[in-house]
């Protein structure tokens, strides 16, 4: 265990805030956790996790005690001849258990390489990318209450999943800490190329489709929408892509007929807030050091030295031309902290 004072948090955010903690401690295993637990100044004490930082928005200092994980490991579980169970810790690095799968010829994480962040925080989110969620792969998570001390596992279907959600994000359950997730994984090749540019990458460099050239055409794929957080503090995608019901999409079409819309079923539709936002002429816009980034309009960036409240302004001001031009709503997917 790891416990420092008025620590920076400018390296332990994707956005590269310039924000501080009264308390960061760091935990590498559930005895460190339980121990943490019992200390009453501790339980006295606002708390956030925070993973690899790269969901998060600080907009002041942070008064209380920022905890990460650094439980590791996979382990299999159940292996049979068409799939395999792993538990893996929480604070494993998200992109390490996909190289891993992905080594083993196990099939299922791959379309959701190379996104930041650490297991726990993919289960609370609920990560997705390329046609896939992190939802479809997870079996139950077990997590820990800071309260009371009690050990659960929750089930997928308790867990409440939904796009960009879990019940972990509700506060009644916001003092689960999550320490495993159990991922169900594919023996059988099952590859997910419903993305166009998938196929065009493997075409363009003549790679037959498997398992390893998909993660590398996943990977190369992200990295050139995505800006490097070393060289352009940001947290990917800053907003959900809104869901709207088909009456809303199919009078929106007749308005805009180039706009993405994307069927979800039981009659609603998904909407493209990058496209949203592109079509308000804010792609590539900047206001001070906090900008729209110039590749994809979904993405916030810090220029150098924003701070969080001037991201969190320039997102008020997306969201309310959005709203005046489209009468949609945008929501940050990013978790506001203060």
């Amino acid at each position: 265990m790891n416990i420092l004072q008025e620590h920076s948090l400018r390296d332990l955010n994707t956005f590269g805030i310039p924000a501080t903690a009264a308390w960061y401690i760091s935990y590498e295993s559930k005895d460190e956790l339980y121990k943490l637990l019992s200390d009453e100044y501790f339980q006295e004490c606002k708390c956030i996790h925070i993973g690899e930082g790269s969901n998060l928005l600080f907009l002041t200092n942070f008064h209380g005690i920022v905890l990460k994980s650094f439980i590791k490991g996979i382990s299999c579980i159940n292996d049979s001849e068409n799939e395999v169970l792993l538990r893996v810790g929480a604070g494993e690095l998200w992109d390490d258990f996909v190289a891993y799968c992905v080594q083993n010829k196990y099939y299922g994480a791959e379309n959701l390489s190379a996104i930041p962040g650490q297991v726990g925080a993919a289960a609370i989110q609920n990560i997705g990318a390329y046609g896939v969620e992190a939802e479809a792969l997870i079996q139950e998570v077990e997590a820990i209450h800071r309260r009371t001390k009690e050990s659960r596992v929750f089930t997928h279907k308790e867990c409440h999943y939904a796009y960009r959600y879990s019940i972990f994000k509700d506060a009644d359950y916001s003092d689960w800490i999550i320490t495993s997730v159990t991922f169900k994984l594919k023996k059988t090749a099952d590859l997910n190329i419903s993305y166009a540019g998938i196929k065009e990458y493997l075409d363009k460099h003549n790679l037959p489709l498997d398992l390893d050239n998909l993660r590398k055409a996943i990977i190369s794929i992200r990295a050139s929408k995505l800006p490097d957080v070393k060289v352009l503090g940001n947290a990917g995608s800053f907003f959900k892509n809104p869901i709207v019901s088909e009456e809303v999409a199919t009078n929106l079409l007749k308005q805009y007929p180039q706009m993405p819309v994307y069927p979800l079923g039981e009659g609603q539709k998904k909407l493209s807030a990058g496209w949203l936002i592109e079509q308000c002429g804010l792609k590539g816009y900047k206001e001070g050091e906090a900008g729209v980034y110039e590749k994809q309009a979904l993405i916030l960036v810090n220029h150098g030295e924003a701070t969080g409240s001037d991201i969190a302004a320039l997102a008020l001001k997306i969201q309310t031309q959005v709203k005046e031009k489209f009468d949609i709503k945008i929501e940050p997917e990013v978790l506001y902290i203060s």
